[in-house]
């Protein structure tokens, strides 16, 4: 049969009680019965030491000690003094046990509630903290953890409605255009661009959302070799150079002989992640600066930048999709996902900063 630890706390500290109890009752009484035989001899001499001072009289011999059943009211009184008191403090002690085993289980029952709510999908409220360090350590430690789940829960919504927008989006496009092919009113010649590019937008979204879910697993291979810096940047600009063109965005790369140590094929995807969302929000006619370093490479663009209160947020999924207020015209929100993803895969980092006059920069971090 299971019992609840306020139980067991209970039995164990009115254990531990009854068992001094006990052993002190035990002594007590044989202390108890030497003092009182003591006692007895002590005044039998000295009414024998009172006889011989007294004139004329003739001293008796001295009695024998007296037996222990002759001890009589004496010791049967101290007895019943002890055992009155014995018991008194055995229910002291249970009731001391009982208050002791409920104060410490409190905690632990807040949390068990606590615990039960948030299994259920709900957000509790803060465990209060207090008591003893470990339960202390316990109660913050669980709220932060559901502070943590909150946040996770309100971004998997987040994502989901942002997946099934731009899922709709492109979906509703191809549609209406197959629509328009069916009953004549679009040539195909016309509907074939939109079409190829909305079915672009797609493949994308899948493709980031399965690289997402591969690193998120630990499935994607990440190489660990020799990396020039420099050539990842280059090679990332004359891939996205007609984009660049297209937008009336200058990229130039700066650096050479940048050293790291990473996946040439994952670094050339993290470069051009930042690059394409540099392109994105940077103004026609305006630059964006690509500089490798050993160990890093930074991609600085002339957009309007990030409020200092999204910056630590600028990672998630879908956060800043609507940055420069352009929605996700050519991705799906989750570039910069990926770019931290892949980042931490390779041993190293990625941060964000806003530029004094406008703009932001991004910094990677790799192993050397």
């Amino acid at each position: 049969m299971r019992h609840s630890l306020r139980a067991r706390l209970f039995l164990a500290i009115l254990g531990v009680v009854l068992l001094t109890v006990g052993a002190s009752l035990a002594l007590g009484i044989v202390l108890t019965r030497d003092a009182v035989r003591e006692t007895l001899r002590q005044n039998a001499e000295e009414r024998i030491e009172r006889v011989r001072s007294a004139p004329g009289l003739r001293p008796p011999p001295p009695p024998p000690p007296p037996p222990v059943d002759v001890l009589g009211d004496d010791y049967s009184r101290y007895l019943s003094a002890l055992l009155i008191a014995s018991g008194a403090g055995a229910l002291l002690a249970a009731a001391v046990a009982a208050l002791l085993a409920r104060r410490l289980t409190r905690p632990l029952r807040q949390l068990a509630t606590a615990a039960g709510e948030l299994a259920e999908g709900r957000h509790p409220e803060p465990v209060p903290r207090g008591g003893a360090d470990e339960l202390d350590q316990l109660a913050a430690s669980f709220n932060r953890m559901a502070d943590q789940l909150a946040l996770a829960r309100d971004a998997e919504r987040a994502v989901l409605l942002s997946v099934s927008h731009d899922l709709r989006t492109p979906l509703t496009s191809i549609r209406g255009y197959a629509e328009g092919i069916e009953d004549g009113t679009v040539e195909p010649r016309d509907a074939a661009p939109v079409i190829e590019r909305e079915a672009g937008r797609l493949e994308r979204l899948v493709g980031d959302l399965l690289a997402l879910a591969r690193l998120r697993q630990g499935a994607m291979e990440v190489r660990s070799e020799p990396v020039d810096l420099a050539a990842v940047a280059r090679e990332a600009e004359e891939r996205l150079r007609p984009a660049a063109a297209e937008a009336g965005v200058e990229v130039r790369v700066e650096g050479a002989g940048a050293g790291a140590t990473a996946d040439h094929g994952r670094a050339l995807q993290v470069v051009s992640n930042l690059v394409e969302n540099a392109i994105r929000v940077s103004p026609g006619g305006g630059k964006v600066i690509v500089e490798a370093a050993p160990g890093g490479i930074t991609v600085s663009d002339e957009g309007p930048g990030i409020p200092a209160e999204e910056i630590p947020r600028a990672f998630e999924r879908f956060h800043l999709r609507a940055r420069a207020g352009r929605g996700s015209e050519d991705g799906a929100g989750l570039g910069l996902a990926i770019v931290r993803e892949l980042s931490e895969a390779m041993g190293g980092g990625v941060e964000v900063e806003n530029l004094p006059a406008r703009g932001a920069r991004f910094t990677v971090t790799l192993p050397t």
